[in-house]
C-alpha cells in the first residue's frame, strides 16, 4: 500500500511517502534559496520520495522565525525556486512549498522589534509579550500568504502547505490559548479559523481554483490532559472539517507548542508503541473528512506504517528525521533492504550549520 499513487486535489503523488517540512539553516541571510537546499530535495527525489515539502518559508519579513529560514516575500525569489523545483521535477516526485508567519515564535531584532500574534499573551518560556494585530495587520498577512502561494505557482511548485501547527502564527489563531479575541477573528471554533478560510479564498483568486492547498494543523497544543481553554480534541476535528470543507486537498496531524513542554520532536522512540504519537488525532480526523490525511510524528517502523494505512490512521506516512538519517529509505524499504528507520530521534540533526545527522552510530 506504501506504493500506491494517491491524489491531492488535482495533483497525483506517486506513493504514500512524505517528507515533512523540515528547517534546514541553508539559506541566504535575506531567504533565497541556494543550490543547498535543492540537492536535498533532489536528493529525497531521486530516492522516491513521493511528496517533499520544503522546510518552511516565510512570507513577511516580520515573520521570520529562524536564521537562514528560506523567504517567499519577494517576487525575486520565484527565478532561484524555479531552479530547485525543475531538480526534483526530473524525477516521479512532487514538491509542495511549507509558508509560514512566525507569529509569537518571530525573531526580534532592530528591524523588526515587536512580534506580532492574535492576542497579547505573554509567553512562558521568555517572558516576551507580543502585540495584537490589528485588522489592517490580519488583512495584510492574509495578502502575504496569498502571495506567497503566487510566487510559489509561478515558480512550478506543485502545491503550497499553510503552516498551522507548533506555534506559529495560523497555529496561534486556531488555539483558545493564544487567540484570546473578541472581535470576528477570535470566540468560536469558526471564528478562529477564519483567517485561514480567508487565505485560502485570496490564493483561489491569485494563484487559481486548482492550485492545490494543503495544511500542516496543530490537533493539539500538547497541555497536560484537563487543561481547559487549549486547543485538543475533539475542536481540532470540527477546525478539519471546515478546512476540509473550504476547500484544502490534504490535512497533515501534528501537535505541539513549546510552552506545553516536550511535545515536539520527541526523543527515545525505541518501540512501536512509541511511534506515531499523534495518529489517535490523525484516526478522528480522518473519520470526519474526505480528503486525504498525512501522519507525522515519531514513525521509525515498518510494521508502524502499514497499521496506520490498513488501520485507517491516516493515507500517507509523513518523515521528517528518519530522512535526514537515510535520503534513500523509502527506497530501502521498496526494496526489502529494512524494516526500522536507522534514526534514533537525538535531534543532533537540528544543526545550525545545514541539517544532516550527526550521530555516532560507531558508538
Amino acid at each position: 500500500m506504501f506504493f500506491k499513487p494517491i491524489r491531492l486535489g488535482n495533483m497525483d503523488v506517486p506513493n504514500r511517502f512524505v517528507r515533512s517540512a523540515t528547517h534546514e539553516w541553508m539559506a541566504d541571510p535575506d531567504g533565497t534559496p541556494t543550490g543547498r537546499i535543492g540537492d536535498l530535495y533532489e536528493d529525497l527525489a531521486r530516492n522516491e520520495v513521493g511528496l517533499i515539502i520544503t522546510g518552511y518559508a516565510y512570507v513577511n519579513p516580520k515573520g521570520k522565525s529562524d536564521h537562514l529560514q528560506q523567504g517567499i516575500y519577494d517576487d525575486r525569489f520565484v527565478e532561484p525556486y524555479k531552479k530547485i523545483v525543475s531538480g526534483v521535477h526530473r524525477h516521479k516526485s512532487k514538491i509542495v512549498m511549507q509558508i509560514v508567519h512566525g507569529g509569537r515564535q518571530s525573531m526580534l531584532s532592530a528591524q523588526n522589534p515587536i512580534m506580532l500574534a492574535p492576542s497579547a499573551v505573554t509567553i512562558t518560556t521568555n517572558g516576551v509579550t507580543p502585540e495584537e494585530m490589528t485588522e489592517a495587520e490580519i488583512l495584510d498577512t492574509i495578502d502575504d500568504f496569498a502571495n506567497a502561494a503566487r510566487r510559489a505557482k509561478e515558480a512550478g511548485f506543485d502545491g503550497v502547505q499553510l503552516h498551522c501547527a507548533h506555534g506559529f502564527l495560523l497555529s496561534n489563531f486556531i488555539s483558545p490559548y493564544t487567540n484570546r479575541r473578541k472581535d470576528r477573528w477570535g470566540g468560536s471554533t469558526e471564528k478562529r479559523t477564519r483567517i485561514i478560510v480567508d487565505i485560502i479564498i485570496r490564493i483561489r483568486e491569485m494563484a487559481g481554483e486548482d492550485f492545490p492547498v494543503l495544511v500542516k494543523m496543530n490537533a493539539t497544543d500538547g497541555f497536560p490532559p484537563g487543561r481547559k481553554n487549549v486547543l485538543d480534541a475533539p475542536e481540532c476535528v470540527e477546525i478539519a472539517k471546515i478546512l476540509a470543507a473550504n476547500g484544502v486537498c490534504a490535512i497533515e496531524v501534528s501537535g505541539g507548542i513549546a510552552e506545553a513542554g516536550d511535545e515536539l520532536f520527541r526523543t527515545k522512540i525505541g518501540v512501536p508503541e512509541e511511534e506515531a504519537y499523534y495518529r489517535d488525532y490523525s484516526k478522528m480526523i480522518k473519520e470526519a473528512v474526505d480528503v486525504p490525511v498525512i501522519l507525522v510524528g515519531g514513525i521509525r517502523s515498518r510494521a508502524v506504517m502499514e497499521k496506520m494505512l490498513a488501520e485507517d490512521y491516516a493515507d500517507m506516512i509523513s518523515l521528517c528525521r528518519p530522512l535526514i538519517c537515510e535520503p534513500d529509505l523509502v527506497v530501502k524499504i521498496s526494496n526489502g533492504e529494512t524494516d526500522v528507520a536507522k534514526c534514533v530521534s537525538c535531534n543532533l540533526c537540528s544543526d545550525e550549520t545545514g541539517i544532516k545527522c550527526n550521530y555516532d552510530f560507531a558508538e
